[in-house]
């Protein structure tokens, strides 16, 4: 990562000098701990003594060895339930959050979600029976709701262009600490005598969700916000703070200009439907539902069952969990340091080869080797699977895990930004509550055919980017239309300078003085 100053080129001729200043990296880090807390709540994960307690039934299928299905015996709906009031209470929350993301700005709606993280935690970890275990499983919900609305928002803004990409996915980072922290901490207290050890496990979460208050706390709001909400000087001493430089007039300009159009969208949402919008939208929908279809959610589940195959024995979800969440980890680091260098493009494609060609192994070598209630599987053909699960999580964690939640932050202009992050974190809120709710019963009723099932998901969204996801890397923000959208072979059709004409309500050149191109109004490069 360069230490120096740095300044993209722009369309209109002119430059953005920035430094990487430890203001944005301290604010970038501070920020992504919400992804800790993300992380920590989906890597929670079923203890006896918890199953036991709110979940009877499940819990005498994983004693009955008779039951003992290697695909079936999770399969429950009031657990499937459990684990998908997450999501559903975020996507309600979302709508929420964008009201406040813009109204209120970042900062606060990043506070809002720790309340909601802390809160939530408390009650789960004094739960007593099943109501109130979900009642504080929604209030986390409501957190992942505002905390994956904002700090998206919060990275791309105040990250300098060149390296956007990479603070971006510090989120991303986080979730993969959080799943990799809980499921250590799941190992750890599940050993405790006493049958309250899942207590200390849910009550452990309250670390990350501190973390997150704190990080809110300290951050810088974005100068994006700041404008949007007419605070122009602030926004000016806080760009001029961030960016490490006094030449900070042109970007300054460019976000003034952004705003003042904004300003003249009153229906954000409503927005969004304008022709011109249709291929961010479409986008963004796209890649949050093909993020949960990746498969990922299968690999995660089923690797304790592998690893107990090749021999691990009681330790299997140990290894299983530190093991494959160090993987996940360091891929994720590979992420940071590859995306503004590449490009998301080529991730992408390259992850979706390995993914493809990962999971089908697996399905071939289940099918032919393990059964539904028995382990015929030979060590050597276990190993193999177990790498093949290693192929595949690091290839997700470079590609498809991060990237899902950095292109959809960086494609919109900032008077569609809040509302098309809230239909980013919906759509994949939806689909990640549909995959918690059909998951187990799925994997009950297509086996090893599951790995199949995704395989054939992960081709189709290869295409997809092949055809239709334009590269991003180094691109401001604001200019994503003029350098991006209309560049594009099919997405250029959607862009129609007499509809946004209308839609500001103005004829003309609205680019800033100095040739400055704000990359907002097509009609401007006329």
């Amino acid at each position: 990562m360069p230490g120096g100053g740095f300044a993209p080129a722009k369309a209109g001729g002119v430059e953005f000098e920035a430094k990487i200043t430890p203001i944005v990296i301290l604010s970038c880090i501070m920020a992504a701990t919400g992804g800790l807390m993300f992380g920590y709540d989906v890597g929670i994960s079923a203890m006896p003594d918890f199953l036991e307690k709110f979940f009877p039934e499940v819990y005498g299928k994983t004693q009955d060895p008779h039951l003992n299905s290697n695909y079936c015996k999770y399969d429950n709906q009031n657990l499937q339930m459990f684990t998908s009031s997450l999501y559903l209470a975020g996507l309600v929350a979302t709508f929420f959050a964008s009201w406040t993301t813009r109204n209120l700005g970042r900062k606060p709606t990043m506070l809002i979600a720790g309340f909601f993280f802390l809160v939530g935690v408390v009650i789960n970890a004094a739960a007593q029976d099943l109501a109130m275990l979900i009642i504080g499983r929604v209030l986390l919900g409501c957190g992942v709701g505002f905390a994956n609305q904002a700090v998206p928002l919060f990275l791309s803004e105040i990250a300098p262009t060149r390296i956007r990409g990479g603070l971006n996915i510090l989120f991303q980072l986080n979730v993969t600490i959080g799943i990799l922290f809980a499921n250590l901490v799941n190992y750890g207290t599940a050993k405790i005598k006493g049958g309250w050890g899942w207590r200390l496990s849910l009550g452990l979460a309250g670390f990350p969700a501190l973390l997150l208050t704190a990080g809110a706390l300290l951050v810088l709001e974005t100068p994006n916000s700041l404008i949007e909400r007419g605070r122009l000087d602030e926004g000016k001493t806080v760009l001029r703070k961030i960016r490490g430089t006094d030449n900070i007039e042109p970007e300054f300009l460019e976000l003034v200009e952004a705003s003042r159009v904004a300003k003249e969208v009153k229906h954000p949402f409503r927005n969004l439907l304008k022709r011109r919008n249709w291929p961010q939208l479409a986008i963004t929908i796209a890649l949050q539902i093909f993020q949960q279809f990746t498969g990922i959610n299968a690999i995660m589940f089923y690797a304790p069952v592998l690893f107990d195959t090749v021999g691990f024995g009681s330790d299997a979800s140990l290894y299983s969990a530190v093991i494959i969440g160090a993987v996940n980890v360091l891929s994720t680091c590979v992420s940071i340091y590859s995306v503004d260098k590449i490009g998301r493009r080529m991730l992408l494609l390259e992850a979706g080869v390995q993914m493809f060609f990962s999971q089908v192994v697996i399905a071939i070598i289940l099918g032919i080797k393990v059964t539904d209630i028995s382990n015929d599987l030979h060590r050597g053909f276990a190993v193999l699977v177990v790498v093949m699960v290693c192929t595949f999580v690091s290839a997700f964690a470079w590609s498809w895990g991060p990237l899902g939640w950095l292109i959809p932050s960086e494609t919109f202009p900032l008077e569609t930004r809040s509302a098309g992050q809230s239909v980013t974190v919906c759509v994949n809120l939806i689909f990640t509550f549909v995959m918690a709710q059909s998951f187990l019963s799925m994997l009950c009723t297509l086996k090893f055919g599951i790995f199949l099932f995704f395989s054939s998901w992960v081709f189709i969204m290869s295409i997809f980017v092949v055809f239709l996801l334009p590269e991003t890397k180094n691109i401001p923000i604001e200019e994503m239309t003029e350098r991006v959208w209309k560049k594009h072979w099919f997405w250029k059709r959607f862009m129609d300078d007499n509809e946004e004409v209308a839609a500001t309500g103005t004829i003309g050149d609205h680019s800033p003085k100095k040739g400055h191109s704000n990359g907002l109004d097509p009609a401007s490069q006329l």
